[in-house]
């Protein structure tokens, strides 16, 4: 199979990076993402896991992938695909909306070194690595860090076929 590459863009601040999806490493993953493409959704900077901007979305998948390609260290460049129920997004700690969807599914981009994927609340996060970012990582980890100290309002994080 030929490799696929998506766009990952912050629309507002016009800054994108092109990342190769994992397919030989995450390819039920890879698949539920690339069928729903395009998503688009307001941006979140992290505030436990460090250098991570995500979008939350409804569940997309027929079935909810598996745990392929963990991870609780992402590097600089992973895309990560995380899966989380109502009760554990639906805390005002969280600054999210009260009635979360049933399943929602968290895209996130990690920028940065040094992350770690652990959470006061419930422990340990483990994300499924489901692509890499292979062109404009500097540009959009400039970007993300403006994000961090002047806001994410009005900001969309969006996913895009190449």
């Amino acid at each position: 199979m030929a490799d696929r590459y998506l766009t990952v863009a912050l629309e507002r601040r016009g800054v994108q990076c092109t990342a190769r999806l994992l397919t030989d490493k995450a390819p039920l993953t890879c698949a539920a993402v690339w069928d729903a493409l395009p998503l688009s959704a307001d941006v979140y900077h992290a505030k436990y896991a460090r250098n991570e901007i995500y979008a939350l979305f409804p569940a997309f998948a027929a079935q909810e992938p598996p745990l392929e390609n963990p991870t609780v260290t992402p590097i600089p460049g992973d895309l990560c695909y995380f899966t989380f129920t109502d009760v554990q997004l639906g805390t005002s700690s969280y600054g999210y909306e009260s009635r979360a969807a049933p399943v929602t599914v968290d895209l996130a981009l990690f920028y940065e070194r040094n992350n770690l994927l652990l959470n006061g609340d419930t422990g340990w996060v483990p994300g499924i690595v489901w692509g890499t970012v292979v062109e404009g990582l500097e540009e959009m980890a400039s970007a993300c860090q403006d994000l961090w100290r002047t806001g994410a309002a009005g900001e969309t994080l969006s996913f895009r076929r190449a």
